[in-house]
């Protein structure tokens, strides 16, 4: 006992000696109060350096005096002056330097203080910074418009935002977490006119961030910072807008800034298919943002709250409810073989329903400046309901051969001998779930020269349940004699998750700057799902369908069903229950130096599954023990304090799922037959990538390039066989050939030295080798189906800029070269590609008038009304009044000349398909938006305005012929009556 205590009397005396006598601060550039990484921190008697340190990510150091007494206390970095003072440490006590503002060096910038424009794009070692004066943006308009317009940056139909390759995972303002986990709600509700920088840059996770161990978990985010001057007091951003074709849109943004202090409240409601404001891009994307029609509403808080280094709090709560009617018709080509294809119809009627509710928080404590312990709570509750309506036909032979509409002319198409099945379909379905986790870690460092130790924990728990109503009519023709089935089923699916996970981290340093980190981890995840299903398939009564959101009632009252035991179907109800044991354990080195930093490590992962399931009639219970191997690298050379050469390898092993693993014939969709294959095999995935920015002050230009390059070993991919009567059976296998590569270049740079002139490029090269299976019919064996995809694309812009007066000309081009070796009838070389101009004009007396015009044309596609030629012409009109001019009203027509479609296509390596669905998208929106600002003790009305260039006006085009400031299309066209 006696030894114990000693002990713990030891490790105490350790732990309070090491929070003695530390220096900490935090380093910032002055003009921008943007973190600086990595400059030098250091203690000095007389010229002599006694302890010294680097910054951090987020700026802060920690240096570790060896005693009491007077030091100096200097602070270096490239490009800006050497911060000096002298400070008196106390025996006992640490020193906080607080935030340090280091300041550019003029003799170094020489040559570049003349410039009169903002730089489009600049560039400090992995950070890129965009200017967001030097991009015009409609009024009104939100984050999303702003960032379709940078450099390097793409936003897909869904929202899935990427800079330079690298999707986006979070957002952040003025450093600090926004709406965690929903980029969509962030980009769609942060106004423009307050952001006056975006960076983009890899954040490392939290785990990283405070022990310096490299976990491969860094996140590509965008940190808006808001202009100086706005960023005290109180701002409020109200948009109402009404429009042609009943579409309407309302948006109300507020602002508290205090000094330590944050809050955002933000609220809209629109059904412009736009989850938040539609003052956005969207124009130039065949097909994108127009798929259905959509209504929403949506309210949140963010709040942020700072004291020092001391306390750190973020935290957002947010509700979002959707309204969904879309109306789809689908033409597709499956490939077999060589001579082989099989041809589909279908025509859908979906009307969805969604409500979600997000809160989370985190919380970051420093004790003193040795320890750090932070926790992430998360609660999610979301429902989801669901109307479909369906009717599909599978063909022998392309069936427009014969008639112009396949599905309306069935009989026409039974006589020529061509239909293999026709199914009719109605379902009705509903889910909810409930979602808790949390996160707590403990950082303690042990010493200033890189020892510390880290334990987290993670817990999760989450409980759900969904129902579904499914009626099904499929008729077979393939015998000449036509059979049938009739399908009629409800299902009712209760699920439990729950997770845990704990892992302590160390660091030792073993030379100087080099340390040896070793980790462990152990995981537990418990799933467990039972359905039970009820068929009413053999009742002689049709049910008149009632398409009505959860009508289970009036489904079971009309076959008279009060009680559901009788009708449950044993072999399709389905229990399963899955249990994983997981244990990782890492090690790594990690070389820091002034040029460059070094890592390189590997991971055993030993891992056991048991899963047990009853499913057709089958009792499954199995046990599944491997262990898997993940190497990694990682090295940064650091250029320069603007440019920096990095590359990373990362590993990691995939097991295949346990249900795949079975071997059962799941038959319970007659048309889609799935069977398990007890003989897969893990895949191996691996990443190489490697990437190169720099920015040339002198020459106001950037450069940036990068290389991917990723392979599957035993990738898994099902097998598809054909049936007689049109269905398919699928069964996953192990196959090898997987790989896929790009390579991207941007190029950003003034033509004059004041900045007029702006030219900025982006090229992607991609290639894409995809293997899969494929057999004609259960008698033939299986071929492998090879698809060979190369892609080209280019934006160009260049762009004159004054005071009063913007000009873009733009184009962009993306060339698509697929080949299948299974049908090379069906290979293609397809163009897209769009060219035009932008132009806006800002009157002194508050009128802005913007128009932008782009022609987008497609070639190459076998089917002729594919090869189209589409004039996209955008206008927005805008005038401001009162004093300061906080009040503005703005015209925005969209699609002028009614010219843009609503079609997408798709091909992959066994099919191709083209989808059309109902929207709007020609239409006029009438806003009146009104800012209302208190900065500073001063009330500022409207304000915020776009530095050089005046106020916003402009939209479109940007980049290749985006095409406009469009945002989301409206709803309309064809597809049944709407619910909103």
């Amino acid at each position: 006992m006696r030894k114990l205590l000693l002990l713990i009397t030891l490790c105490t005396m350790v732990i309070t000696s090491s929070a003695q006598r530390t220096v900490t601060g935090k380093v910032v550039e002055q003009d921008t109060q943007e973190a600086v990484i990595q400059a030098t921190a250091a203690l000095l008697t007389g010229e002599k350096v006694v302890a010294n340190a680097v910054t951090s990510t987020s700026g802060t150091f920690s240096i570790k005096a060896p005693k009491e007494g007077s030091y100096t206390l200097k602070v270096t970095y490239v490009g800006f002056k050497t911060y000096s003072k002298k400070i008196t440490i106390k025996e006992g006590k640490d020193y906080h330097a607080g935030t340090i503002s280091l300041e550019p060096d003029a003799i170094m910038l020489k040559g570049a203080t003349v410039t009169a424009r903002a730089q489009k794009v600049t560039l400090k070692a992995d950070t890129f910074v965009y200017n967001a004066a030097a991009f015009r943006t409609p009024e009104g308009s939100v984050a999303e418009e702003l960032v379709r317009r940078l450099p390097g940056a793409e936003i897909s139909d869904d929202g899935t935002i990427k800079i330079n390759g690298k999707e986006v995972k979070k957002i952040l303002v003025d450093g600090k977490e926004f709406m965690t986990g929903d980029t969509k709600t962030a980009m769609k509700n942060l106004p423009t006119n307050i952001i006056d920088r975006i960076r983009a840059y890899d954040k490392q996770s939290d785990l990283a961030r405070v022990s310096g161990i490299e976990d491969g978990e860094e996140e590509t985010v965008l940190d808006f910072g808001i202009k100086q001057g706005m960023n005290k007091g109180v701002m409020v951003n109200a948009d109402l807008a009404a429009g042609t074709e009943k579409r309407y849109a309302g948006r109300i943004f507020g602002g508290v800034m205090m000094n330590d202090t944050k809050v955002f409240l933000m609220t809209n409601a629109n059904n412009t298919n736009d989850m938040g404001f539609p003052g956005g891009g969207g124009g130039g994307r065949w097909g994108g943002g127009r798929q259905g029609l959509t209504a929403n509403k949506m309210t949140g808080v963010n709040f942020n709250y700072e004291n020092t280094d001391k306390l750190k709090l973020d935290g957002s709560v947010r509700w979002n409810h959707s309204n969904g009617d879309a109306f789809s018709k689908r033409t597709s080509e499956t490939f077999y073989s060589q001579s082989t294809s099989q041809y589909s119809n279908n025509v859908s009627h979906n009307f969805t329903r969604s409500n979600n509710w997000n809160a989370q928080m985190r919380l970051e404590w420093q004790p003193d400046s040795m320890t750090n312990i932070l926790f992430r709570p998360t609660f999610r509750y979301n429902s989801n309901d669901g109307d479909n309506s369906n009717d599909e036909a599978t063909f022998s032979e392309n069936p427009y051969n014969y008639v112009q509409a396949p599905l309306d002319e069935m009989a026409t198409l039974i006589r020529q001998g061509i239909v293999l099945n026709n199914r009719q379909q109605q379902s009705i379905s509903y889910s909810d779930s409930k979602n808790l986790n949390g996160m707590l870690q403990f950082n303690r460092r042990l010493s200033n020269n890189g020892r510390n130790i880290t334990v987290q924990l993670n817990a999760g728990w989450s409980d759900g349940e969904s129902r579904s109503i499914s009626d099904s009519y499929i008729n077979y023709f393939q015998t000449g004699i036509v059979t049938g089935d009739t399908i009629n089923r409800y299902s009712i699916t209760p699920t439990k998750n729950w997770n845990y996970r704990a892992r302590l981290t160390y660091s030792e340093p073993i030379f100087p700057r080099t340390y040896l980190q070793f980790s462990y981890q152990y995981e537990y995840r418990y799933q467990k799902s039972d359905r039970g299903t009820y068929d009413f398939s053999s009742l002689p009564e049709l049910y008149a369908w009632n398409p009505d959101y959860r009508s289970w009632d009036s489904y079971l009252g009309h076959f008279g069903v009060t009680n559901l035991d009788p009708y449950k179907d044993l072999d399709q109800s389905r229990f399963s229950e899955y249990k994983n044991y997981i244990h990782t354990a890492e090690v790594m080195l990690r070389i820091v130096r002034n040029a460059y930093t070094f890592n390189i490590g590997v991971q055993m992962v030993p891992q056991k599954s048991h899963f047990t399931q009853d499913y057709l009639g089958v009792h499954s219970d199995t046990t599944r023990t491997v262990t898997n191997f993940a190497p990694t690298m990682d090295f940064r050379w650091k250029k320069s304090a603007t440019g920096q050469l990095r590359f990373t390898y990362r590993a990691n092993t995939q097991q295949p799922q346990m249900s795949d693993l079975l071997d059962i014939t799941d038959n319970s969709d007659p048309l889609n037959i799935k069977k398990g294959n007890p003989g897969l095999k893990p895949s191996f995935r691996q990443n190489f990538n490697l990437f190169y920015n720099d920015y040339f002050q002198k020459h106001q230009r950037a450069v940036m390039t990068f290389i991917n390059f990723n392979t599957t070993s035993n990738a898994i991919s099902n097998k598809t066989t054909r049936m007689e009567n049109g269905g398919r059976i699928t069964q996953p296998e192990n196959i090898n050939g997987n790989w896929n590569g790009n390579v991207g270049f941007m190029f950003n740079t003034a033509i004059d030295s004041a900045g007029y002139f702006n030219v900025n490029t982006f090229t992607n090269l991609s290639y894409a080798h995809n293997v899969g299976y494929v057999s004609v019919n259960m008698m033939s064996d299986s071929e492998k189906s090879v698809t060979k995809s190369l892609g080209v694309g280019e934006r160009l812009a260049a762009s004159y800029r004054n005071d009063w007066l913007e000009i873009e000309l733009n184009g962009s081009l993306n060339y698509q070269h697929n080949r299948s070796e299974l049908q090379t009838n069906n290979n293609l070389d397809t163009w897209q590609f769009s060219y035009g101009g932008m132009i806006g004009v800002t009157a002194p007396w508050g009128t802005a008038l913007t128009t932008n015009l782009n022609m987008q044309s497609r070639r190459g596609y076998a089917d002729e009304s594919m090869n189209t030629n589409e004039l996209i012409w955008n206008a927005q009109i805008s005038q401001s009044f009162l004093k300061g001019r906080p009040l503005t009203i703005s015209l925005q027509l969209y699609d002028i000349l009614h010219q843009q479609s609503t079609i997408s296509s798709q091909l992959t390596a066994s099919m191709r398909s083209d989808t059309e669905y109902n929207a709007v998208t020609s239409y006029g929106m009438l806003h009146v938006i009104y800012r209302l600002n208190l900065f500073g003790g001063a009330s500022s009305f409207g304000g915020g305005r776009r530095g050089p260039g005046g106020p916003g006006g402009g939209f479109g085009g940007g980049r290749g012929g985006r095409g406009g400031f469009g945002g989301g299309r409206g709803g309309g066209g064809f597809g049944g009556p709407r619910r909103f």
